[in-house]
C-alpha cells in the first residue's frame, strides 16, 4: 500500500521537471495506451527470499571441535557464527542471536548434537540431526562467568568451570544444572592464601570416571573425587597454567604453562613433576634452568600402541626469535618438529583413532586453526606434510575488491577453466584422502553452471565453479603478470592511487560466450585477455597509452568543442595515444617539471610466457596528465563481436579497438553532449585549485581527510588503496563510498559542479536514433548525473578488412534523461524477450587458421545480435534503463518512455540487474537501505520488496550482484561470500539441496581390557554420575544461579535432543514424531514437550543402566 503512495507523490514531484523528455514520459504513464501488450508470466508468487550457503573461511574464529565418529569439524567466531564442515561439499552454517563469541565447542560425540559456550556466559544445546541446525535448549549463567567446560564421552552431565573456580554440572537432555558444585574453596587447600583463579581445564581421569581433573589459571591442579566430594591430591607449580592433557591409561598428566615450560606429573606424586621440559628454551650449562619462553598456549598428550607418545604443542617460542612465525611443534620420541604457519594458531586439535580416552589414541592428524586458515598435518608421512584442503578456505588469500556472478552458463566454460587450472595445483601434499569426510551430500536439483569470478587486491582474477551450491576454484589468473614490480619507493609515481596495492581490480568485465575478459585495475589501468589452451611467448605486451582529460581550456561556448565525428576516431593507427583536439596547451605544461604523459604502472619490456588460460591481449593505461594522477575507472564494456572495449571515469570515455590496438574515441563527458548540455556547464579552467593529493575530486577534497573519502570495500588495510571516484559528500557516510553509484539525485550546486562520470556502458545492436528504420551497432553511455548518450559504431566487414579498415565511431546526439546516476541498461524485443549484445563464440585463436575464422565472425554477428531483426520494424525494441533512483523502459525508435517505476525515494539503488527467471525476466535491485526488490519487464510491476539487510558496510555496496535463476551473493565478511536465492522454486527445493551432517554410524566397540584386568582391577572405573548429581542425591540448584531457555527448535527441537545413551534417540524421536502429529495449538505443544521430557529421562536412564551393566560384564 505504501509503496503505490510514494510512486504518486514522486510521480507529481518528477511533473515538473525541465527536461522535454519527463513530459513524454508522464504522458506515457500510465502504460497501454499506445504500447502493444506483453504477456508478462511473473508473479509476486514466484519470489521468496532466503539465505541459501556461505562459503569461505570462517571470519575471526575462535573454537575448535571434532566429532571423531561422525568425522564432523565445528569452528566458532567471535561473532558467534557457527561452520560445520563434513565431506568435502558439507558444509554449513548457523548463527547465535545475541553475536557473543563462541569460547569453546563441545560435539556429544555420535549423538547429533553439540554444545556451545558463548562469552555471554550461555550455553546452547545444537541439535545437528536437522539439515538446518537449531537450538534445543540455552542455559543462561546470572552470577558467574563461563571460562572451561567438559563433557565426557557417553555422558549427560557437562562439566562448566567459571571464573569464580567453582565447577557446576549441567544436565544436557534437560539442560539444567544439577544441586552438585564444586567450589573452589573447597578444592584447594585450606591453608591457601589466595584464591586460585578461573577454571582453565576439566577433565576425568580416563580410568576413573570419579576422578575429576581441575586445573586453575594460578598453577594449581586438583585431582577431586566425585563420590566423596574432596580433593584426592593437590599439585602446585609457580607458573600460571594454559592446558592440562592425560595420558591414557591415567596414571600421569603434562601442563602447559605460561614460561614455555612443559611439566610432566605422576598422579599419586603430587609433591613435584616427573619431568619439567622447555621445548624451545636454550639450555643452559651449569644445570641452570633454560630462559623463560613464551607461554605454551595449548599441549595434547597421544599415545600410540607401536611407539612413543607424541606431545603437541602450540606457542613456546623464545623471547630472541624475534620475527619468527608462529609454530606448531611435534614432539614424537627424541625427535622435535616446529612446524611454521602463515598466521597465529587460534586452536589445535588431534585427530585420533579412538572416541575413548582410556584406550592407546592412535593419532593420525592435526588440525590447525589459525586466524585466516584451516591446516590439516598428517602425522603419519614422514615430514608431516598437510592435506591439501578441499573446502573453498581461500577466497581471502588477497582481499576480495570486486565479484561477478554468472548463473546458466555454456557448459563448456566449466570444463574448459577447470583443464587450465588444475595444471596450478600445488604439489608435495600428503598422499591421503582428507579424513573429516562426515555427513551426505544433497541431491542437487539445479543442473546449470554458474560461475564466480573475485577479483583482489593483489591483481589476482579467481574464478569459481558455484553450481548446485558449492563451491570450488577453477583457475586462477595474475594480472600483475605484465608489469614490472617497483623494487623501491623512488620507481613509483608518489600518488596514493597506487599506494599499496597498485593491481587491485575494481570491475570485471566477462563475456562467458566468447570467453573474452576484461578487468580494470585501481592505476587506471585496462588489461584485455583472450582464452586459448595452447601456450604462448608474447615477445613485445601490446600497450596503449590514453590523456583522459577533463578541463576545456576555451572558457565560453562548450557547445563549440564538439570535436568533428571522425576526426579524433580514426587518426592513429598505429599504437600511440591520440592527442585530443581540444586540449592544445597540455604538451607545454610537462616543461614545468610535472610529471606527465606517465601512466602508473610500468609495462614489462621483456617476451613474456603465457599459459594456457587466460592470456593477455592488450594493456591499455590512462596516463598523467601535468602533475595530475588518473582518475580511476568507473565503468568498462568488451564486445567480442565488434572487436571493441570502451572504459570511462569522471574525466570520459575512451573506445579502443583492441584487434587494431588503436583508440578510436577519447572524449571528456561534456564533449559527448555536444551543443545537448543540459547543465550549460561552465567549463573550468585548468589547475588553478588543484589539489595535489590522489585529485579524485576538486570539491572537498581539501577538507576531506584521504581516511573519510577512500573507505575501503575489503578491510582496514586497505583504506588508503581503493579512493573511489565520486566521493563527494563525506557526511553520506554510505554513499561517499559506492563507487561510481553516489551520485544522488537531488543535484546541489556542489553536485552540478562536480565532475559527471561514466557509470554504465553497454554494446547493443538497436536504433541509434528516432528515424532509424533498422538496428545498427551501438554504445550507450550512461553517467552519475542519470544522462544516458549514445554512440553511434560504424564496423568494417569481417574479415581480412576488419583488421584493416577503421571502425567509425560518432556521438549520435540520442540524449535521454532519469534521477541519479544509471547502473545498468539492457534491451527487450517486441516479445518482451532479452537481446543479448552480440558476441563471437569462442575459438582457439592460436591456431593458423585464421582467414576462415574471420570470415566466420562476420557471418554470425548479426545472427547473434538481433533475433527481434525479422519483426516489424516499428516500435521494434524496449531500452531498459535503471539508475539509482528509478528505472524506465523506453520504447525504441520512437524514444517514448512506455514505462516508468520510481525505485526509492529516500535511498538509493546500488545494484540492479536484468536477469532471467522461470523463463521470463525481470528487474532485480538491491537498495542502500537494505531492501531487495524485484520488477517485471517491460512494465516494471513491483513483484518483490523485502527488507534484507541494512548495510553495514561498502564490502556488501561493492560486491552485491545479481545472476540468472534467482541467484545472488555478496561478501558478508572479509572472507566469506553469503549466496541467497529470490526465487520461490529454488527455497522449495533447497532442503533437498542441502547436505546432511549427522549419518547414522555405529560407536566404535570400547577397548577390552583383558580377563585378569577385569578381575583384579586396572581396568576404567566407572560411575554412576545420574546417582551423584540426580535431583534426588545432589538437591536443586539455586534459581539465581542460571536460566533456563527453551529453543526455537520445538518439537522438531526435541525429537533431535541428544540422550546420552547411544540407540535411545531413534526411539524418542519416532514417539515424539508421532505425538508432534496429533498436537493442534501451543499450549498443548508445550504440555507434550515438557511430559515427553519427562519421560525421555526417565526412560534414558533405564536405558543407561542397563547399558552399563552390560558394559561391565563385557569385562
Amino acid at each position: 500500500m505504501r509503496k503505490f503512495n510514494i510512486r504518486k507523490v514522486l510521480d507529481g514531484l518528477t511533473a515538473g521537471s525541465s527536461s522535454s523528455s519527463q513530459q513524454q514520459q508522464q504522458q506515457q504513464h500510465p502504460p497501454g495506451n499506445r504500447e502493444p501488450e506483453i504477456q508478462e508470466t511473473l508473479q509476486s508468487e514466484h519470489f521468496q527470499l532466503c539465505k541459501t550457503v556461505r562459503h569461505g573461511f570462517p571470519y575471526q574464529p575462535s573454537a575448535l571441535a571434532f566429532d571423531p565418529v561422525q568425522k564432523i569439524l565445528a569452528v566458532g567466531t567471535q561473532t558467534g557464527a557457527l561452520r560445520l564442515f563434513g565431506r568435502p561439499g558439507v558444509e554449513c552454517y548457523c548463527q547465535h542471536d545475541s553475536g557473543a563469541a563462541v569460547i569453546q565447542l563441545q560435539f556429544l560425540i555420535n549423538e547429533g548434537a553439540l554444545v556451545s559456550a558463548l562469552a555471554d556466559d550461555t550455553l546452547h544445546l545444537w541439535n545437528l540431526r536437522q539439515k538446518r541446525p537449531a537450538i534445543l535448549h540455552s542455559l543462561k549463567f546470572c552470577r558467574e562467568r563461563v571460562t572451561f567446560c567438559h563433557l565426557p564421552f557417553q555422558s549427560k552431565w557437562l562439566y562448566v568451570g567459571t571464573e569464580r573456580g567453582n565447577i557446576h554440572i549441567v544436565n544436557v537432555e534437560s539442560f539444567t544444572l544439577s544441586g552438585y558444585v564444586i567450589m573452589w574453596n573447597k578444592a584447594i587447600e585450606l591453608s591457601s592464601k589466595s584464591h586460585p583463579g578461573p577454571v582453565v581445564h576439566i577433565s576425568d581421569n580416563p580410568m576413573d570416571e570419579g576422578k575429576l581433573l581441575i586445573g586453575f589459571e594460578s598453577g594449581t591442579v586438583v585431582l577431586w573425587d566425585l563420590k566423596s566430594k574432596k580433593a584426592d591430591y593437590r599439585y602446585t607449580y609457580d607458573e600460571a597454567i594454559h592446558s592440562v592433557a592425560w595420558h591414557h591409561e591415567g596414571k600421569q598428566f603434562i601442563c602447559s604453562h605460561s614460561d614455555g615450560t612443559l611439566t610432566i606429573w605422576n598422579v599419586r606424586s603430587p609433591t613435584k613433576p616427573v619431568q619439567t621440559i622447555t621445548p624451545h628454551g636454550k639450555q643452559l650449562k651449569d644445570g641452570k634452568k633454560p630462559e623463560p619462553c613464551k607461554p605454551i598456549l595449548k599441549v595434547e598428550f597421544k599415545t600410540t600402541r607401536s611407539g612413543e607418545p607424541f606431545i603437541i604443542l602450540s606457542g613456546g617460542l623464545s623471547y630472541d626469535t624475534v620475527g619468527r612465525r608462529p609454530c606448531l611443534t611435534v614432539m614424537h620420541g627424541k625427535s622435535t618438529a616446529v612446524l611454521e604457519m602463515d598466521y597465529s594458531i587460534v586452536d589445535f586439535l588431534t585427530l585420533c583413532e579412538t572416541p575413548y580416552p582410556n584406550d592407546f589414541q592412535e593419532p593420525y592428524a592435526v588440525v590447525v586453526l589459525l586466524e585466516k586458515d584451516l591446516v590439516l598435518i598428517d602425522l603419519a608421512q614422514n615430514g608431516y606434510p598437510i592435506f591439501e584442503n578441499p573446502y573453498p578456505l581461500n577466497i581471502h588469500e588477497s582481499p576480495v575488491t570486486c565479484c561477478e556472478y554468472f548463473a546458466d552458463c555454456p557448459v563448456d566454460l566449466i570444463p574448459a577453466l577447470y583443464s587450465v587450472g588444475v595444471r596450478q595445483k600445488r604439489q608435495g601434499y600428503s598422499k591421503k584422502e582428507w579424513p573429516i569426510n562426515g555427513g551426505n551430500w544433497g541431491l542437487g536439483a539445479q543442473s546449470y553452471p554458474e560461475i564466480i569470478i573475485t577479483g583482489h587486491a593483489d591483481g589476482s582474477v579467481k574464478f569459481w565453479d558455484a553450481s548446485a551450491i558449492t563451491l570450488q576454484v577453477l583457475y586462477k589468473l595474475k594480472t600483475s603478470k605484465v608489469f614490472e614490480k617497483s623494487r623501491n619507493k623512488d620507481d613509483r609515481p608518489n600518488t596514493d592511487i597506487v599506494d599499496e596495492d597498485p593491481y587491485a581490480i575494481q570491475i570485471i568485465s566477462w563475456c562467458p560466450e566468447s570467453r573474452m575478459l576484461c578487468i580494470a585495475g585501481v592505476s587506471a589501468h585496462v588489461i584485455i585477455y583472450r582464452f586459448s589452451k595452447q601456450e604462448v611467448i608474447t615477445e613485445v605486451i601490446p600497450m596503449l597509452e590514453v590523456r583522459l582529460l577533463y578541463e576545456i581550456n576555451d572558457v565560453d561556448s562548450p557547445e563549440v568543442e564538439q570535436p568533428p565525428p571522425l576526426s579524433t576516431p580514426v587518426g592513429s593507427s598505429n599504437s600511440q595515444p591520440i592527442p585530443p583536439q581540444s586540449h592544445p596547451s597540455t604538451s607545454s605544461s610537462s616543461s614545468d617539471g610535472l610529471r606527465d604523459n606517465v601512466p602508473c604502472l610500468k609495462v614489462k619490456n621483456s617476451p613474456l610466457k603465457q599459459s594456457p588460460g587466460y592470456q593477455m591481449e592488450l594493456v591499455i593505461q590512462l596516463v598523467w596528465v601535468a602533475g595530475e594522477p588518473p582518475q580511476q575507472i568507473t565503468s568498462l564494456a568488451v564486445n567480442s563481436s565488434y572487436g571493441l572495449v570502451v572504459f570511462g571515469n569522471c574525466n570520459g570515455i575512451a573506445m579502443v579497438d583492441y584487434l587494431q590496438k588503436t583508440v578510436l574515441l577519447n572524449l571528456g563527458t561534456i564533449e559527448l553532449y555536444g551543443s545537448n548540455d543540459p547543465y550549460r556547464r561552465e567549463p573550468r579552467s585548468p589547475r588553478k585549485s588543484r589539489q595535489p593529493s590522489g585529485g579524485l575530486c576538486d570539491i572537498s577534497e581539501g577538507t576531506a581527510v584521504p581516511e573519510d573519502r577512500c573507505k575501503s570495500p575489503t578491510s582496514a588495510k586497505m583504506s588508503r588503496k581503493l579512493s573511489l571516484p565520486t566521493d563527494l559528500k563525506p557526511d553520506l557516510d554510505v554513499k561517499d563510498n559506492s563507487f561510481s553509484r553516489s551520485r544522488s539525485s537531488s543535484v546541489t550546486s556542489i553536485d552540478k559542479e562536480s565532475r559527471e562520470a561514466i557509470s554504465a556502458l553497454h554494446f547493443c545492436e538497436t536504433f541509434t536514433r528516432k528515424a532509424d528504420s533498422s538496428p545498427s551497432p551501438c554504445l550507450w553511455v550512461g553517467t552519475t548525473l542519470g544522462t544516458v548518450l549514445v554512440i553511434a559504431l560504424n564496423l568494417p566487414p569481417g574479415g581480412e578488412q576488419r583488421l584493416l579498415q577503421p571502425v567509425i565511431v560518432s556521438p549520435s546526439g540520442t540524449i535521454l534523461r532519469l534521477k541519479g546516476a544509471i547502473l545498468r541498461m539492457a534491451f527487450l524485443d517486441t516479445t518482451g524477450c532479452l537481446i543479448p549484445p552480440a558476441y563471437e563464440p569462442w575459438k582457439e585463436h592460436n591456431v593458423p587458421e585464421e582467414k576462415d575464422e574471420k570470415e566466420k565472425l562476420k557471418k554470425r554477428r548479426p545472427v547473434s545480435v538481433s533475433p527481434s531483426s525479422s519483426q516489424e520494424i516499428s516500435e521494434n525494441q524496449y531500452a531498459v534503463i535503471c539508475s539509482e533512483k528509478q528505472a524506465k523502459v523506453i520504447s525504441l525508435p520512437t524514444q517514448n518512455c512506455a514505462y516508468k517505476q520510481n525505485i526509492t525515494e529516500t535511498s538509493f539503488v546500488l545494484r540492479g540487474d536484468i536477469v532471467a527467471l522461470s523463463n521470463s525476466i525481470c528487474l532485480a535491485c538491491f537498495c542502500a537501505n537494505g531492501h531487495i526488490m524485484a520488477f517485471s519487464l517491460p512494465s516494471l510491476r513491483p513483484l518483490l520488496d523485502v527488507y534484507y539487510l541494512p548495510l553495514t558496510n561498502m564490502r556488501i555496496a561493492r560486491t552485491f550482484c545479481f545472476t540468472n535463476n534467482g541467484q545472488a551473493l555478496y561478501l558478508v565478511s572479509p572472507t566469506e561470500i553469503q549466496r541467497l536465492t529470490y526465487s520461490q522454486e529454488t527455497c522449495e527445493n533447497l532442503q533437498e539441496m542441502l547436505g546432511e551432517l549427522f549419518t547414522p554410524v555405529e560407536t566404535p566397540e570400547a577397548p577390552n581390557r583383558g580377563f585378569f584386568k577385569g578381575l583384579f582391577g586396572g581396568g576404567a572405573q566407572s560411575l554412576d554420575r545420574e546417582e551423584l548429581f540426580g535431583e534426588s542425591s545432589s538437591g536443586k540448584a539455586s534459581r539465581s544461579l542460571a536460566q533456563h531457555i527453551p529453543g526455537p527448535g520445538g518439537i522438531e527441537g526435541v525429537k533431535g535432543a541428544a540422550s546420552g545413551v547411544v540407540g535411545e534417540l531413534a526411539r524418542a524421536r519416532l514417539a515424539l514424531d508421532e505425538r508432534g502429529q496429533k498436537l493442534g495449538d501451543l499450549e498443548e505443544r508445550t504440555a507434550a514437550m515438557l511430559s515427553s521430557a519427562d519421560s525421555f529421562s526417565k526412560h534414558a536412564h533405564e536405558m543407561m543402566l542397563k547399558y552399563k551393566d552390560k558394559k561391565w560384564y563385557q569385562f
